[in-house]
């Protein structure tokens, strides 16, 4: 099936027997058994849940894993991908990520004696270069937060079975309608499921899409013995929301595309970064393995001045720290998603007082330019 069909039909849905069209919300944390050693196949929903299960297997469906998990949040996803590891192990990652990622990497990984190298991982040879004996996998996001930097994900995943590592791509900018880390070589796939697979700004979830066997049963055991599981309802929610991902993303892209190229005629604009413009550095890179660009464009504004001015005067598009709703929202990752990370880092990155990202919605594209021309006056 497209992926579009299987946004709408998911996973196999077991109601047969009552014929709902809609998968039940089995709101119990536990469930009785037939007798000793004869289990329904669901015990107790931290271990299983019949309606996380539904959303899981959807998941993995579009993304083309065997397996998928369903977490509280998206952070707790990750924190899952990081008990893999121990003390002594070596990560390389994207020199560009979302401030809690690094918040994540540099201080619970570090404590518990994972050490991260960050480079630029738009070139295959930093990579390389980075890599260790310690060295166990490789963390990509693309196109990354907020820079929108992307990385070669086949050139990437090349390298990492080379050398024996776990490639790990965070997926949510584009989610599994543009782009299929796994079919590309990744071994794990990520997504802030609170993003665009939800897509109404509802609900808090996180994923991760396992390529092999292997690596499900792994994390598995650290979800059931850690126990950061989707609830029952808000696995309700994320199926809904899955349902209308392929005509969400199909705007945000079509809104980003037009609003990129107004922003790049403002004469308060100094630098646009969106991956579909002409002008990106690796573009040719993004055709190769997305089917599209997204809806998330950060630019940069003349001023400090006149970045918060636009923070100030949008009425429209909503000042709030999140993206991937069908709401358009703007953030100034300086005070927001990446607070935590070291201002150093901060500055390599080009994340300065002038940044703002903006996260396009599903509205009417002539009202979101008409609210940005009015905060930009």
């Amino acid at each position: 099936m497209k992926t579009g069909t299987i946004c709408v039909h998911g996973a196999k849905n077991d109601s047969s027997s009552t014929g709902a069209i809609t998968v039940p919300i089995y709101q119990a944390a536990t469930f009785s058994h037939l007798g000793p050693g004869r289990s329904t196949g669901y015990d107790y929903s931290r271990t299983q849940n019949p309606t996380r299960e539904y959303l899981e297997k959807t998941v993995a469906n579009l993304e083309g894993g065997c397996g998928a998990l369903a977490f509280s949040t998206g952070m707790a996803a990750e924190t899952a991908c990081l008990e893999l590891f121990g003390s002594g192990d070596h990560i390389i990652a994207s020199d560009d990520l979302y401030g809690g990622t690094v918040r994540l990497f540099d201080n619970t990984a570090a404590r518990r004696g994972i050490s991260t190298d960050y480079v630029d991982t738009g070139s295959v040879k930093n990579i390389e270069n980075a890599i260790k004996p310690a060295t166990k996998a490789i963390f990509i996001e693309t196109p990354t937060n907020p820079m929108m930097k992307v990385t070669d994900i086949a050139a990437t995943a090349a390298i990492a079975k080379k050398h024996n590592l776990l490639l790990i791509v965070d997926n949510t900018f584009l989610t599994p309608y543009f782009q299929k880390p796994v079919s590309l070589g990744a071994d794990i796939v990520i997504h802030s499921g609170t993003k665009y697979l939800c897509g109404h700004n509802d609900t808090l979830a996180g994923f991760v899409v396992c390529a092999s066997s292997a690596i499900e049963e792994k994390l598995r055991f650290i979800q059931k013995t850690t126990g950061a599981c989707l609830s029952p309802f808000d696995s309700y929610l994320l199926i809904r929301g899955i349902k209308t991902l392929a005509l969400r993303m199909e705007r945000h892209e079509e809104n980003a595309r037009v609003i990129a190229e107004w922003l790049c005629v403002q004469p308060k604009v100094k630098k646009v970064y969106y991956p579909g413009l002409p002008d990106h550095p690796v573009i040719k890179v993004s055709k190769k393995q997305s089917s599209g660009f997204g809806g998330m464009i950060s630019f940069r504004m003349d001023s400090e001045k006149n970045a918060v001015a636009v923070l100030e005067r949008v009425r429209l598009i909503k000042f709030a720290e999140s993206l991937g709703g069908v709401e358009t929202l703007i953030t100034y990752p300086l005070t927001q998603t990446h607070l935590d990370v070291p201002k150093e880092k901060r500055e390599k990155s080009g994340i300065d007082e002038c940044l703002l990202r903006l996260s396009v919605g599903i509205e009417d594209s002539d009202d979101i330019i008409e609210d940005l021309k009015r905060a930009f006056e």
